[in-house]
């Protein structure tokens, strides 16, 4: 079997506020619309996220990121309205910092140090 892309699928209560909210945080609009409640975007070449709207099981999942510089992650996401939250491990081998989307998923952004 040949895996060619992989897309974490976030369940959101509400499509629109959600697809607004992921834009704010991606910088961008979504990739594709492939079905009514269904947006998507390719973040990487083989990896992306769906936002789902599905108000029935909404939140609970995280997605992990990996980016190569925090700081200046963590800087334009704060001028764009998102703070994230710092929670480095003593001794880890990468940084990491978090936001919740308003429909209690969770981003993960971490950095291999």
């Amino acid at each position: 079997m040949t895996i060619t892309n992989v897309l974490t699928n976030l369940h959101v209560s509400d499509a629109h506020a959600a697809t607004a909210w992921y834009e704010q945080l991606f910088g961008r609009e979504p990739d594709r619309r492939p079905m009514d409640g269904l947006v998507e975007w390719q973040l990487a070449t083989t990896g992306g996220v769906q936002v789902f709207d599905d108000p029935e099981s909404t939140g609970g999942t995280t997605v992990v990121l990996t980016v190569d510089d925090m700081d200046a992650h963590v800087a334009d996401l704060g001028s764009r309205g998102i703070t994230l939250v710092s929670d480095d491990v003593p001794g880890a081998k990468f940084r990491v910092a978090t936001v919740d989307d308003p429909s209690g998923n969770t981003i993960v952004f971490i950095q291999p140090n």
